[in-house]
């Protein structure tokens, strides 16, 4: 199956000319941020990595899940896909052209929401639908751009003015809009912000029918864990601009596997221990002293047993069931939730 969308290397470094964080950040910060890894100890403290050296595959009818906590890149790397900032290095392919040199050509072919979608406030939604239509070079009939409407749950609501719409009213006609021209290729950045349960649904469904009926391929970016878990069949995890995992959802989340986090003040002694055993396999990454494996439930107590008989020292086992659990094991969010447990004990 073809790639829809090849990265490879891609970068971007916020200079000091541009700093989301110019009198937001005080300079006693400054060292912790650098410890997290969001400023280089050899450049101005105003240089952000916002995205640094990602790349990611995402194949034809694919829904691609987009994960990682707030600022660790996504909406900048999916701003780079639309061409809307540039790269400062790196190399993007979709539909198999340089988005560089074919960069027309390709997005006549994309359609996009990125955060909130921008509408005209005092037209109705039928009105901003067919003004889209017409800016994208087409002019689709009354009958299509109503069952559009109705595909996104709004055409009871057709000739109301945006004005008057909810936030996730409007998110729904955004996407409406993202798909007028039926593009081969959609993104959705955090498409459920502010919707209800029943517009998550909603739009749960409408992108697995995309997928699924229209053979579209969807790059969806997300904060529901419990929804990319049932939608997306590919997902890609990133943390503070770079790639933390990338696969099949059901390799790297496989309900038949328990995901197990050991906890060892000797975490050199248990990675030895782990080397040199056949439990090498199950090991899917170390982070500050914590060990991350994979493996079937029933073995969990012969686990525990070698580590004991190797003279390992276990401070706790933790199995993790979700995909939230996942996220958080292998991004820095865990850390904020553990400094917040902690005070909180």
């Amino acid at each position: 199956m073809s790639s829809v969308i090849r990265v490879t290397g891609l970068t971007k470094h916020f200079s000091a000319s541009w700093s989301p964080w110019k009198g937001l950040v005080r300079r006693t910060d400054i060292s912790d941020m650098r410890e997290l890894g969001y400023f280089s100890d050899k450049t101005n403290y105003r240089t952000l990595k916002a995205v640094d050296g990602l790349s990611f595959s995402v194949e034809q009818t694919d829904i691609y899940g987009f994960l990682g906590q707030n600022g660790a890149g996504k909406s900048t790397t999916i701003r780079m896909l639309l061409t809307l900032i540039a790269p400062t290095d790196g190399q993007i392919e979709i539909f198999g052209m340089d988005l560089r040199t074919h960069r027309r050509e390709i997005l006549r072919r994309v359609g996009a929401v990125i955060e909130r979608p921008d509408l005209y406030k005092y037209l109705t939604a039928y009105e901003n639908l067919s003004l889209f239509a017409r800016m994208s070079g087409i002019r689709p009939s009354s009958r299509i751009l109503m069952q559009q409407l109705e595909q996104v749950g709004l055409a009871e609501r057709a000739h109301s003015k945006v004005r008057t719409f909810s936030q996730g009213m409007k998110q729904r006609l955004g996407i409406a809009v993202a798909l007028v021209h039926n593009p081969d290729l959609v993104i959705l950045d955090e498409p459920t912000n502010g919707l209800d349960p029943q517009g998550i649904a909603d739009v749960r469904n409408l992108i697995l029918h995309l997928s699924g009926h229209e053979k579209k391929t969807l790059l969806v970016s997300s904060h529901l864990l419990s929804e990319m878990e049932i939608i997306a069949n590919r997902m890609l995890i990133i943390d503070k601009g770079r790639k933390i995992v990338e696969g099949k959802v059901l390799e790297l989340f496989d309900p038949g596997q328990t995901l197990v986090e050991l906890d060892t003040p000797d975490g050199a002694l248990a990675e030895e221990m782990l080397c040199r055993s056949p439990w090498q396999e199950c090991l899917q990454s170390r982070k500050d002293g914590k060990l991350l494996l994979k493996m079937d439930k029933t073995r969990i107590p012969s686990f525990v047993r070698d580590l004991v008989q190797q003279g390992v020292p276990v401070a706790a086992i933790r199995p993790r069931h979700s995909l939230e659990d996942y996220f958080l094991s292998l991004t820095t969010a865990n850390q904020h939730v553990e400094a917040f447990t902690d005070r909180a004990v």
